[in-house]
């Protein structure tokens, strides 16, 4: 191919390398910055947090891919609002993307839209299980384990995804097999689908509503019908992805360098 040049040709690269196809409508594109520019060098990251921008900036690379929104929403429909309140928060960070010549290419839907799904196969792989079940048209993930009781698998899970406030339900002794991914934040619509299946024991989610499917895997733990429900925390359900990925792209962008950036999570449990 032709040596990659600008930040739209990095994107183009991508978008023509993955598996899916990009949806007519979807919030995959650039966020902030020229599209233009040439590309110096590429961060990969979960979420492009001010501190993530000011690494990238460091590491001498212009073009930041984040999994997760710029300006803290998923449609990226906030910004006028927090613009016309001339919000501090965001006018540092604007002012910081703009000073640098930071572009930033969200990059989403395509890949969960990948079977599986790109972010639960990432995940599943660093927490060494293999999927045995993918529904291709909802790409609801499970997998099977070796037997082990709900308190050892949410450690399992914490330490191995680095997440500093992991949450989990149920009995600490009770022994699980099938664990569903729900992971990032997909609703409770799907959440609860997946709790009440008999062939799954215990749900991982990335994030919840505590009275949507907080409640329900409360009342379903109670009325038997789930073992437990494990809420890991967003970014770190998903930051395997976005290592795999950084991982990946030299072989779509030969002439680039491409680092991975974690985004920390900086939640904390006392």
């Amino acid at each position: 191919m032709a040596a990659v040049t600008t930040a739209a040709d990095v994107a183009a690269a991508i978008t023509s390398a993955l598996p899916a196809v990009p949806r007519p409508v979807s919030v995959d594109g650039f966020l902030d910055g020229d599209p233009a520019a040439p590309v110096t060098g590429v961060v990969v990251t979960t979420m492009a947090t001010l501190d993530v921008l000011r690494t990238a900036v460091r590491l001498g690379a212009n073009l930041v891919i984040t999994h997760e929104p710029l300006y803290f929403d998923h449609q990226d429909a906030a910004r006028g609002a927090l613009a016309g309140e001339n919000d501090p928060v965001y006018n540092v960070k604007r002012a910081f993307v703009r000073d640098h010549g930071i572009v930033i290419w969200h990059l989403h839907d395509q890949q969960h839209d990948t079977r599986p799904d790109g972010i639960d196969a990432a995940t599943a792989a660093a927490l060494g299980w293999d999927l045995d079940l993918v529904e291709a048209a909802s790409g609801a993930a499970v997998a099977t384990l070796e037997p082990i009781t709900l308190g050892n698998l949410a450690r399992h899970v914490g330490e191995t995804l680095d997440a500093r406030a992991l949450r989990y339900l149920g009995d600490p002794g009770a022994v699980v097999t099938r664990v569903g991914l729900d992971l990032g934040f997909r609703g409770f619509a799907r959440n609860r689908a997946l709790l009440r299946r008999p062939d799954i024991d215990v749900l991982i989610c990335g994030e919840v509503h505590e009275w949507e499917t907080g409640a329900y895997a409360v009342d379903a733990v109670a009325a038997g019908v789930a073992v437990g429900l494990v809420v890991v925390g967003h970014i770190p359900s998903e930051q395997s992805a976005m290592r795999t990925l950084a991982g990946w792209l030299p072989r779509v962008l030969p002439d680039l360098p491409v680092q991975f950036v974690p985004t920390p999570d900086t939640f904390r449990a006392p």
